[in-house]
């Protein structure tokens, strides 16, 4: 009995461990599935970057050039990181060698401008790697390389190679352009639209751990080189560009411009943007500093806790684009596309006619719309109406297309999307849709207010009406390029739609040509170079009626639109001025005084650089200035007598007792222009410095007699610019600031403009 009970308990028990067994296994079984089959991807990975560390190397950030592919706008320059190995910092047996840690501290602190003891907390942590400061110049990478080398340092500090954004132009193109973070993201302009291309793609320094946990010595270490970025080769041309940069400077001084400015030229065949300048600027090098030393100074003047926020803003306001990202009333300038319209559609042609009597009736407007010339241009044809900037003409130019017509158009010119341009912020339009454009909103709409577009779609506008009526898509960027030059991708310069027919094109263009020869954009004129032009005056209307002060008055937008040359037109330039307020006198604040000047002033240095020649015509080849032949060198004599030939006159500063002296100096310089029958003044020995220098006056607003009268008196020459000179204009620009010190003779240019007051005020109703 026993035995038998002995027998069954051992059976039960080998039945029990057979379970546990098989249970226990059955376990180790599906664990190992678990960890090995569903899990294992999983912790292999985890196991892989517990045993490996991983560093990120910058890449070449791609280089930006201009259209001639050789100026160099922005590049990656080489910089380092240093970066430390602590562990090279300890004895074989594994303790901190103290007196090592203490001279890298020490030396590393002054190079590097950094704390000792936050450098020396580095040196002890458990790692073969760890950063100490990125970004170093080369003058501090010598400094660092020399200390390792007098202080027999092998291991524990390492250079790595790492780059750094500049821009060698400075403030040039700076909107355009835009900057980069402190990694060496986009922050703006093209290198944030093309940030994908140009940033490259970043190596891997991967090295090794053990089972501590700790780096392992770089011997294990792997390197995956970086790739570098795209270039870019721009259709900017860092000479129309500065050209373009030059002269807004020039005019926000003498105009007293208080909202910044914009000049944009474009190639009306390509859509290609040679120059897109913008003022108020900032220098991308330094883009944290507020560049306008005004602005600067307002900040400072504020309370402590109202500082940041106004940084803060300033730094948003300079870094905007104002020709992409801002939007206004186009006024007058407008009218080239409402004409193109008219035409197009058949409404009117170049002899229709309409009495204008200094104002227009419009349903809904009490009064009506007032012309700027208020007692009325009488009976004029279309091509007079144009050239007149008669605002009545044009509302009835709208009344005839008709809203929906108007509307068409209006969508076709590309006033109602975007334009699409390869830079980033760009804004939408601002208009009344085809319900809610009635009467008072089509009649407004047909001079240029009471909707709003940027910058950058007037310009696109004006390039369809001059190249036959295509409508291009404006680019700054023309090909993106890879490390061995190979094109990655090109600009599309196919037109996207055609807006009017070739003829309407050519009448317009015709038209605008005699509106800029002797119409009310005379100011724009350019002598030898068949400008085409139409110029914009437009009323700050919202910010008017926004308005609670009792002194408040209506602000403009001078602005100025045209193309060169008439037969077939390459270049459109659109010069816009945001809040003239007037010369030093308080005038000149319309659109054919403040920016007909500057558009003169740029398309005459650009367009011969642009390889345009130009075609004077018999009046005004008469009118030429000379080039300034060398009498430097010569005696008085020899000097006298090739003056003489010449037809210039001359005078002599200095000792002219004996006909042999020689001519040290003259003024103006060789090669410079002097009017013809001008005066060269010939620099002898034997004179006092301070004796030669004389005031410049202030020419502003003068006709041509009292300029002339002026330069007389102050011992200067003046050279005439602008179709308003012999037509009774005033002087509207000049290229020497009054009061300024100059040597006696010296050219001043002056600029005179006709119909200095058109369009300064348009009332509406």
């Amino acid at each position: 009995m026993a035995k038998g009970n002995t027998e069954k308990m051992w059976k039960k028990a080998m039945g029990v461990t057979a379970f546990i067994v098989f249970v226990g296994f059955g376990a180790v079984l599906v664990s190992l599935f678990r960890w090995q089959i569903v899990r294992g991807e999983e912790l292999s990975a985890k196991a892989l970057n517990q045993s490996l560390h991983s560093t990120t190397l910058s890449a070449m950030r791609g280089t930006i050039y201009d259209a001639t592919g050789t100026k160099v706008l922005a590049k990656s320059a080489s910089v380092w990181t240093v970066v430390l190995e602590p562990n090279y910092f300890k004895d074989d047996d594994g303790k901190d060698n103290e007196a090592l840690r203490r001279k890298v501290s020490s030396g590393l602190s002054r190079i590097l401008d950094m704390d000792e003891e936050t450098i020396y907390e580095k040196t002890g942590e458990n790692s073969f790697f760890t950063y100490l400061k990125r970004r170093v110049e080369s003058d501090v990478k010598d400094e660092v390389t020399a200390f390792l080398k007098e202080n027999d340092i092998d291991n524990g500090v390492r250079l790595i190679d790492d780059y750094k954004r500049y821009y060698p132009y400075g403030t040039v193109a700076s909107t355009i352009l835009g900057f980069t973070g402190s990694d060496g993201q986009g922050l703006g302009g093209l290198e944030l639209q093309y940030d994908s291309e140009l940033r490259g793609t970043a190596g891997r320094m991967i090295s090794a751990k053990n089972a501590l946990g700790t780096d392992m010595p770089f011997e294990y270490e792997q390197l995956i080189g970086a790739e570098n970025g795209y270039d870019l080769v721009l259709t900017i041309d860092e000479t129309v560009q500065s050209i373009l940069e030059k002269y807004l400077e020039q005019g926000i001084e003498q105009y007293q411009i208080k909202n910044g400015a914009v000049a944009i030229m474009m190639n009306v065949n390509t859509g290609g943007i040679l120059g897109l300048a913008v003022k108020g600027d900032y220098d991308p090098n330094d883009p944290f500093t507020i560049y306008d030393e005004e602005v600067r100074k307002e900040i400072d003047a504020l309370p402590e806790d109202k500082q940041d926020e106004a940084y803060n803003n300033a730094l948003q306001k300079q870094w905007r684009n104002k020709a992409v990202s801002d939007t206004y009333y186009p006024g007058s300038v407008f009218k080239m596309c409402v004409g193109a319209m008219g035409l197009e559609e058949g409404v009117i042609t170049e002899e229709s006619t309409f009495t204008c009597t200094g104002s227009m009736p419009v349903e809904g407007v009490t009064g009506g719309i007032s012309c700027w010339k208020h007692a009325g241009h009488g009976l004029e044809n279309f091509h007079d109406g144009l050239c007149n900037s008669c605002n009545p003409f044009f509302i009835h130019v709208g009344e005839l297309l008709g809203a929906q017509t108007f509307a068409k158009y209006r969508e076709a010119f590309g006033f109602t999307e975007q334009t699409g341009i390869d830079l980033p912020g760009e804004s939408w339009s601002l208009y009344h849709s085809v319900e809610d454009l009635g009467p008072a909103e089509l009649a407004t709409e047909s001079f240029g207010q009471n909707f709003s577009i940027t910058p950058v779609q007037m310009i696109t506008a004006c390039a369809a009406v001059a190249n036959g009526g295509y409508l291009m898509t404006p680019h700054v960027v023309d090909r993106v390029v890879d490390s061995e030059g190979n094109i990655v991708r090109k600009a599309d310069t196919s037109y996207r739609r055609q807006v009017v027919s070739e003829e309407t094109s050519k009448t317009i263009s015709r038209i605008l040509y005699d509106n800029a020869t002797f119409g009310t954009a005379s100011g724009g004129y350019v002598m030898g170079y068949r400008v085409c032009g139409k110029t914009g005056t437009s009323e700050k209307v919202a910010e008017f009626n926004a308005d609670t002060s009792p002194d408040k008055k209506m602000k403009y937008i001078a602005s100025y639109c045209g193309f060169a040359p008439v037969e077939k037109p390459q270049y459109a330039l659109l010069v816009f001025f945001d809040e003239p307020d007037g010369d030093n006198n308080g005038n000149l604040t319309g659109g054919n005084a403040v920016a007909g000047p500057i558009f003169s002033a740029i398309m005459e240095e650009a367009l011969p650089y642009l390889g345009i020649e130009a075609q004077y015509t018999d009046e005004e080849y008469e009118t030429l200035d000379m080039v300034t032949p060398s009498a430097v060198g010569l005696t008085l004599e020899e000097a006298y007598r090739q003056l003489d030939e010449l037809g210039l006159s001359y005078s002599v500063v200095g000792d002219e007792s004996d006909s042999s002296i020689l001519v040290t100096e003259q003024i103006p310089q060789v090669g410079e222009n002097v009017p013809k029958g001008g005066k060269v003044v010939l620099y002898t020995n034997g004179y006092s410095e301070e004796d030669t220098l004389v005031e410049v006056p202030d020419f502003t607003s003068m006709d041509l007699s009292n300029a002339n009268y002026a330069a007389s008196l102050a011992g200067v020459q003046i050279s005439v610019s602008g179709a308003g000179a012999t037509e009774g204009g005033s002087a509207s620009m000049q290229s020497v600031e009054p009061g300024t010190m100059v040597k006696k003779g010296t050219v001043i240019t002056i600029t005179f403009v006709e119909n200095i007051n058109t369009e300064t005020f348009v009332p509406l109703g």
